[in-house]
């Protein structure tokens, strides 16, 4: 009987692995990056018989360089499920949208390196395309005719103001001074045109009087050789900017090389717009500049007649920052998202409702202690859907137009990461850990939910995928930590592996079963015998306000002392080898992956991301510098800040670190910046400390979710390869 019993037992131990795991047997490896498929921008029929959406794969082109593909496809709703491919080539296409009557689809096709907005008839024939807008297209949207569209294209502000090589040719004018900045009258403007004319009659000469030489410079300035910055924003997400730009509103018939006629000028961007229902009004959201844009991080709601005329106010919320409006299929209401500009840095996204003639805004979504994403009225106009993060999730919830109770409509250990509503149908695309993205269908209220696509599907059936396992940790009397475990791939009973904790940026960011990002990566390191771990620490979103703003001057401690007890609970799991740790993370979590080897020493190597480092650094060189002030009450120049930015900062600790670093950053990536990576690996190679500094060209701070294809399997396998060196 004893031996009866323990091999029972022995076979329970033996396939409990199984659990935790599916599918095939086939281990995830880094090239699977290149079969996975991303699925956006789904648009159902005005009949409903049909959804279109683009498909996002990775190939190579006629050179044999890996990059990235972006094509429309159909999918049948009535049953049959059939797929169609629309567009095809080495393109990328975005953003497909059906005409009113249903007989064409306009999308946004990459066309000489300038996104322009394509038409393709349903009934036959090729794509043409519609808009020639010398500086592209942002957005769009049909005319309820479906006889012109409406879009957006950003104008540099010379072309705004109307003067070739402008402000060039003029340095130092009134309103380039931050401190004064104001509008220009037009009484003042030509005025101005008139001084810049003379100006432009003067003989460049570097030898000449001081017209001459301003007239030199300003000739070398508008050739950007070189450039003259005068704007506090310089950095861009890849270089340096010393230009300001606008967006602006143009219509255009749907129809082959139509002309487009722009309908809002002067120094006022116009964004996220919408024809209301009868198709006489336009309302976007915008903001009237009082100061220097670089300084206004306002915004408003803004109203105009189809034409453009008729420009005004419609809604200046005080104390929130409102955009993103939509109106009602009736046209009476409008839907808006808003954030509280007292709470910079960590304001919610809530929604609220105003009615279309004017009126006092009603909030929401205010009593929902979470951020609100993807809105999208109802087809009757009695609710409103929308999408949230929630504890590692992204459900897709719902409320009534009036307020009221909020109820789930698609929930579970899953992620929505787009949708679109009909009378009688849902279409969204999800996230799930047994497979990372798909097209499904289901009622209006999530009811009979099927999968519709297998572009995921296919190839993963035959790999063995690892489910996280949910834990939560009490970290002292105020937090409780959400984390998951996934063990390695074909763990063996009795057998100790290695454990990666991995932690992620932000620091508002948030992970778990529901997010699509790190799907890869973290199966991967299973696949490669690692056990995974990771957390949703103070800061984080999805667990309310308080726990978000909860790093408030506290970067450091407080977070890494979530992401640390985490760690601790896992390391003590039977099959954990507590001696062979590793950790690592990326922009926020590089700085974190810095900031605990600098603090804790139970981690055998290490890898810092495009991270940041000296905070007071982080301020001068990142497109991010904002995050200084606000997480941090102040500027590098003010003592009650500078006392906590060198606190929270690695560099203030890099004498204390012992642990084998790996630094990675790219050369492109200006939203952290890269020289405080130099000035890290700099000092710890001053230090005599293990460390290794890799740089990749052409990419920005989005190298592990947008980066050239090859560079991003490079990222991946350079940490294991690290890794495998001291563990």
């Amino acid at each position: 009987m004893k031996k009866k019993t323990a091999l029972i037992l022995g076979l329970c131990l033996l396939v409990l692995p199984s659990v935790y795991a599916q599918n095939g047997t086939e281990p995830i490896q880094t090239s699977d990056l290149l079969k996975m498929k991303t699925l956006s921008h789904i648009d159902i029929s005005p009949d409903e018989s049909r959804a279109v959406f683009a498909v996002t794969s990775m190939g190579k082109d006629k050179k044999g360089e890996y990059r990235y593909f972006r094509h429309l496809w159909i999918i049948e709703l009535d049953g049959t499920q059939k797929l169609t491919q629309l567009t095809f080539g080495k393109r990328s296409d975005s953003s497909p949208t059906w005409s009113p009557d249903g007989n064409r689809i306009a999308f946004i096709r990459t066309f000489e390196d300038k996104p322009q907005v394509w038409v393709l008839p349903m009934a036959g024939g090729e794509a043409y395309r519609v808009t020639g807008a010398e500086h592209g297209v942002s957005r769009f949207q049909w005319h309820p005719e479906g006889k012109k569209i409406l879009f957006s294209s950003r104008i540099p502000e010379w072309a705004v103001e109307g003067q070739p090589g402008w402000p060039y040719e003029r340095p130092g004018r009134e309103w380039e001074d931050d401190a004064n900045w104001k509008k220009i009258s037009p009484k003042k403007k030509e005025e101005e045109k008139k001084e810049d004319s003379k100006t432009s009659e003067v003989k460049p000469d570097p030898d000449g009087n001081l017209q001459e030489i301003r007239a030199w410079l300003a000739q070398n300035a508008s050739q950007d050789n070189p450039r003259v910055f005068n704007r506090l924003n310089l950095q861009g997400e890849t270089k340096l900017q010393n230009r300001l730009s606008y967006s602006h509103l143009f219509t255009v018939k749907a129809e082959p090389d139509a002309e487009a006629h722009q309908i809002t000028h002067g120094f006022q961007n116009f964004r996220s717009f919408q024809w209301s229902p009868d198709g006489e009004k336009i309302i976007c959201s915008s903001v009237s500049y009082e100061k220097h844009p670089d300084r206004v991080l306002d915004s408003d709601l803004w109203t105009m007649n189809a034409d453009g005329s008729g420009v005004e106010l419609f809604l200046d919320w005080e104390n929130y920052r409102v955009y993103s409006p939509r109106y009602s299929p009736d046209g009476k209401t409008i839907l808006f998202s808003a954030q509280d500009k007292r709470e910079k840095g960590y304001a919610l996204s809530r929604l609220a409702t105003i009615p279309a003639q004017g009126g006092k805004p009603q909030p929401l979504t205010f009593d929902y202690d979470r951020s609100v994403y993807i809105a999208r009225w109802s087809p009757e106009g009695d609710s409103v859907y929308f999408v949230v993060p929630h504890q590692g999730t992204f459900p897709l919830l719902r409320i009534p137009d009036e307020g009221g109770e909020i109820e789930p409509v698609i929930q579970g250990k899953s992620g929505i990461r787009d949708f679109d509503i009909q009378d009688e149908h849902l279409v969204y695309a999800l996230t799930k850990v047994k497979n990372p993205f798909e097209l499904y269908l289901s009622g209006t209220d999530g009811e009979g939910s099927q999968r519709l696509t297998s572009f995921n599907a296919e190839w993963i059936k035959e790999k063995n995928i690892v489910f996280p396992q949910e834990k939560w940790v009490e970290n002292g009397p105020d937090f409780k930590i959400q984390y998951w475990v996934m063990e390695p791939a074909n763990r063996k009973p009795g057998e100790k592996y290695p454990m990666v904790l991995e932690i992620h940026g932000g620091p508002s960011a948030m992970w778990g079963p529901g997010e699509f990002t790190m799907w890869h990566e973290f199966q991967l390191l299973a696949a490669r015998g690692y056990g995974v771990v990771y957390c949703n620490p103070r800061g984080s979103s999805g667990y309310g306000f308080d726990f978000k703003k909860a790093n408030y001057r506290n970067w450091g401690k407080g977070p890494a002392s979530d992401i640390l007890a985490a760690a601790s609970e896992a390391a003590q799991l039977e099959w954990v080898d507590p001696e062979r740790q590793v950790v690592t993370g990326g922009s926020y979590a590089g700085y974190m992956t810095a900031w605990i080897v600098s603090q804790d020493h139970r981690f055998q190597a290490a890898v810092a991301q495009r991270g940041v480092y000296e905070l007071s650094v982080f301020f001068g060189e990142g497109r991010a510098w904002r995050l200084v002030p606000y997480h941090f009450g102040g500027y590098p120049w003010d003592e009650g800040a500078r006392e906590f930015l060198d606190a929270n900062s690695p560099q203030t600790f890099v004498k204390n670190i012992q642990t084998p670093l790996l630094i990675i950053h790219s050369d492109l990536d200006r939203r952290t910046g890269y020289v405080q990576s130099e000035y890290l690996y700099k000092s710890l190679k001053v230090l005599k400390k293990p460390v290794e500094y890799v740089r990749y060209p052409h990419e920005s701070h989005d190298l592990s979710r947008s980066g050239n294809p090859k560079r991003r399997m490079d990222r991946l396998s350079r940490i294991i390869e690290f890794f495998a060196r001291f563990i």
